[in-house]
């Protein structure tokens, strides 16, 4: 088997010791997947570990990829991606995937934590109160989206849908977003991961470029995730990925 040195290395450094048993039963495939997703997007995207680790998890709860989360987070957890952060991660699919479709991420997440001895419940981070999230979360929304942009959505909402308008303040924003845990520049690039990963949310995903911009992460930055990504959600969804990066930030 032809396995580079670097993906090798690279796959050990997430798995020490893993003996596949796919590396038996389909060698070719392994071959071409692994220089592919642990040489060669590697090295063409720069991204720090823990956060190719991180934006891959969002992507495969967005994915519904369940199994292969499960050894993706062993594999976070080797390389430093915290308890907290993992949480954070499956916490913030809710809002944008949905709970039916978390809901067994969570336990997944749980089972994990607790093999490795962490006990749970983990700390809190939540900073809001049901008087304040949706004062704070139209203040995080506004850092993000930008305030012209929400007051306008607020403007323009027909008067039976301003309660969806209202909702996305307190509850997208207020009760997830003002998390502690981890920072705006790390969560927006989980949100565009997710929803590259989802597919059909191409108007939405075109909205979050344009905030991860506003929160400070660059073009190459988000085609660095986008690159990451490839080897997990295919070819058609990075191709749109793309196409939405360069139409709202042409070359």
């Amino acid at each position: 088997m032809r396995i580079s040195e670097t993906a090798n290395k690279n796959h050990e450094e997430l798995f020490p010791n893993h003996k596949s048993t796919l590396k038996v039963t389909d060698p070719e495939l392994i071959e071409v997947f692994d220089n592919f997703a642990f040489d060669e997007v590697i090295t063409d995207a720069n991204l720090d570990t823990t956060t190719r680790l991180m934006v891959i998890l969002a992507s495969m709860i967005a994915s519904q990829a369940l199994s292969e989360y499960k050894v993706m987070l062993g594999g976070a957890l080797n390389v430093g991606v915290t308890p907290i952060e993992v949480k954070e991660i499956v916490y913030q699919a809710v809002p944008y995937i949905g709970i039916s479709k978390v809901f067994d991420f969570i336990h997944a997440t749980n089972e994990i934590l607790q093999s490795r001895g962490i006990e749970l419940p983990l700390e809190g981070q939540s900073t809001t109160t049901p008087e304040t999230r949706f004062e704070k979360g139209l203040e995080v929304q506004k850092t993000i989206v930008g305030a012209e942009q929400v007051e306008n959505i607020y403007k323009n909402s027909p008067e039976n849908q301003k309660h969806i308008q209202k909702y996305l303040s307190a509850n997208c924003f207020g009760d997830y977003l003002t998390r502690k845990g981890m920072d705006l520049k790390t969560r927006e690039l989980l949100t565009f991961s997710m929803l590259l990963s989802l597919g059909g949310c191409e108007p939405q995903l075109k909205g979050h470029i344009r905030a991860n911009v506003n929160v400070g992460n660059d073009k190459q930055t988000l085609l660095n995730v986008v690159t990451n990504l490839l080897p997990y959600v295919g070819y058609p969804r990075t191709l749109n990925a793309i196409s939405c990066l360069n139409e709202v930030i042409p070359e």
